[in-house]
């Protein structure tokens, strides 16, 4: 407490020559005791203002957060392919059902589920960089894909049974070891210009041998009750881009470089995949050219330009073909490329959608169709769809028809065995997309052919 400063009193002596030091030093006391009570204020002062500083610097820092994230957003949107409506489904369709659940739960206690919720900082954090920055904590590629011009744009548009997200050669290197999209690799499926080696290929259709006799594709006079036939018509196109890909255990090599073979290569599974198909009554060409041999100056990095003009000639000669399968082996290590299902190994399956293409979308669906079904029908024999960006080649001919997609098959570790399993669960499962779709159609003529007679009896 301060106390007043006031003359101090002479002792009794009468002597008052110490009467100035006393007042000196009852004034620096109350000096040092007023000094203590500004600066006990003074910090108060400063406490009050620091927590209002971190407060105040906190909302700036999230509004500024906001505002970046809506520019990252709006960047997107300006240099992406997708349409607002379909970026929002698709948004939607990547939400897992619990987080719907979590946001009922954040109103009502009844709704509140066990475990670390949706809305969790981690969960968040993780949300936005997926969707906004295609980055996922968990898979460092991510990471490296923004920087390295060859893994850039690639994204995984269906995830397969496991947790493997590694994309197939295509996403990545091609056979030679050339990176896809780099200067040397060409711009697939455009014209070639006066430098390059001219194109051309023939449309080689393979014509398995039948047991019953006849030709492929031929209509088979069968009873009711037996297999729907495309009475004919040559519905299915299957041919290569890289028909020498090969496996190290067919050629008795060590080396998966050394995978390449003119003869015993992905054709024969391509073949398998049409015999397969025609078994199904699905009318089907397959072309096996080997570019290499066919082709004057050939290039490898124009393996895109000449498949490109085998298929046009396909459907030039063809105009029933509907569906389109480039196959193609994957350059993968044999745990990736392996699945065991019931106990037999099967080669996995892997999907390729050039985003290059305008319309990829309806290649997407049509991709992401066999995708579904190959799950149900053989779980974990899809290793997904890997979207590969608008950059490289990123085209693979699948301009020519929404039905058109890039499918690979094993790797170089796998056997040709175990490639033929996977074209013979492929064939079954594109067979039964085919011919659900036929009955739509069917339904749908029938459904307009009824409208139509009954507005004319009117």
């Amino acid at each position: 407490m301060l106390r007043p400063a006031h003359p101090p009193r002479a002792d009794k002596s009468g002597d008052c020559r110490d009467i100035p030091k006393a007042i000196e030093e009852e004034n620096r006391m109350n000096v040092r005791e007023w000094r203590e009570v500004w600066y006990k204020a003074v910090r108060s002062v400063r406490g009050q203002d620091g927590m209002m500083g971190r407060i105040f610097a906190a909302y700036a820092g999230i509004a500024l957060l906001m505002i970046a994230l809506a520019a990252a957003a709006a960047m997107w949107q300006a240099h992406s392919n997708v349409s607002p409506k379909a970026a929002m489904k698709r948004m939607a369709a990547s939400v897992s059902p619990q987080f719907f659940i979590d946001m009922l739960g954040l109103e009502s206690q009844a709704m509140k589920r066990g475990g670390e919720s949706t809305f969790s900082s981690g969960r968040v954090g993780t949300f936005v960089a997926d969707t906004l920055l295609h980055i996922k904590p968990g898979e460092p590629r991510t990471l490296l894909a923004s920087e390295l011009p060859q893994m850039r744009g690639n994204r995984l548009l269906a995830a397969p049974g496991g947790n493997r997200t590694t994309g197939g050669e295509e996403a990545g290197k091609g056979a030679n070891g050339a990176a896809v999209g780099s200067a040397g690799a060409g711009d697939a499926g455009s014209v070639p210009t006066a430098q390059e080696p001219a194109v051309t290929p023939v449309v080689a259709e393979t014509k398995p041998e039948l047991p019953q006799g006849g030709n492929v594709g031929e209509a088979q006079a069968s009873p009711a009750g037996t297999k729907p036939s495309t009475d004919g018509r040559k519905v299915v196109f299957v041919y290569h881009s890289h028909p020498r890909e090969s496996w190290v255990s067919e050629l008795n090599v060590k080396n998966a470089n050394e995978a390449e073979d003119s003869q015993k290569n992905v054709t024969l599974v391509g073949k398998r995949l049409a015999d397969k198909l025609e078994e199904n009554g699905i009318g089907s060409m397959h072309s096996g050219v080997d570019y290499p041999t066919k082709v004057t100056g050939y290039n490898w990095n124009y393996s895109y330009k000449y498949s490109l003009q085998t298929v046009k000639d396909a459907v030039a000669q063809n105009k029933d073909i509907t569906f389109l399968f480039d196959i193609h082996r994957d350059s993968a290590a044999r745990d990736i490329t392996t699945a065991s299902i019931g106990g037999t190994d099967y080669a996995k399956v892997y999907f390729i959608v050039g985003k290059k293409n305008e319309r990829w979308e309806q290649n997407e669906s049509f991709a992401r169709r066999i995708h579904e079904k190959l799950e149900s029908a053989y779980p974990g024999l899809s290793r997904g769809i890997w979207d590969k960006g608008s950059g490289g080649h990123a085209e693979y001919n699948q301009s020519v028809s929404p039905n058109s997609i890039l499918v690979e098959i094993g790797g170089p570790f796998n056997t040709l065995e175990e490639c033929y399993r996977t074209a013979d669960a492929l064939a079954g499962v594109i067979a039964g997309l085919y011919w659900d779709a036929e009955k739509v159609n069917a339904s749908a003529k029938v459904a307009a052919k009824g409208t139509t007679v009954v507005a004319g009896s009117n």
